[in-house]
């Protein structure tokens, strides 16, 4: 990451970052076999097709079209997003404790992959949504990152200039997006605390 300058900003994603979720929370309640729950998270309810409810397919149409492409799992396909708040797994919490002292020098928002029909359940669980700034959600816009018009709708919405913003997510190729943006960028794998990162590089 090259040397950051002027910074205003902090742009959070959520899943990964300040939420633990995870669908085996809930299919390993479902299936006795942890080889057929694997089979079914890779080959059924797989993350291509989950991604196009993040982009703005109604729920109710995406289950009813896998299920017709899979009745064997008619009903474990219902579940996905029918036991949904199973999947959270609370929030991640030494990054969520960050949110109140970056506020104090930044403005820090969400930009984040979810459907427009999940993203309330979880915004009435966790309380850190009540203080960030703002929020763009990919099933809102129908836009979902890595493509590089849902970065700009959180500019231009909140008039942010990415070289005063940095931008924090798991996925290499959303940071990857950022980077060519011209966000300061982190990449958060786990492997380093935040807290520590933004230590070292005088941001907290």
């Amino acid at each position: 990451m090259r040397k950051i300058g002027k910074l205003r900003t902090i742009v959070f994603d959520f899943g990964g970052v300040l939420i633990d979720w995870n669908p085996t929370y809930l299919y390993e309640k479902v299936f006795d076999e942890e080889s057929e729950m694997l089979h079914f998270l890779e080959h059924v309810c797989m993350p291509d097709w989950n991604i196009l409810q993040d982009a703005g397919r109604p729920l109710a149409e995406a289950t009813r079209i896998l299920q017709e492409e899979h009745p064997r799992y008619h009903d474990e396909i219902a579940m996905f997003y029918g036991r949904w708040e199973e999947m959270l797994g609370g929030t991640i919490d030494a990054n969520v404790k960050l949110i109140k002292p970056l506020k104090k020098k930044y403005k820090v928002y969400g930009l984040t992959n979810w459907s427009a029909e999940t993203i309330p359940i979880a915004m009435e669980r966790y309380d850190f949504f009540e203080e960030l700034d703002g929020i763009v959600v990919s099933g809102e816009e129908r836009l979902i990152k890595p493509d590089p018009a849902f970065y700009q709708v959180l500019l231009d919405r909140y008039s942010l200039k990415p070289e005063e913003s940095l931008f924090i997510d798991d996925n290499a190729a959303n940071i990857e997006t950022a980077r060519q943006m011209g966000f300061h960028t982190m990449h958060y794998t786990g492997e380093e605390e935040l807290e520590e990162w933004l230590r070292k590089n005088d941001i907290l």
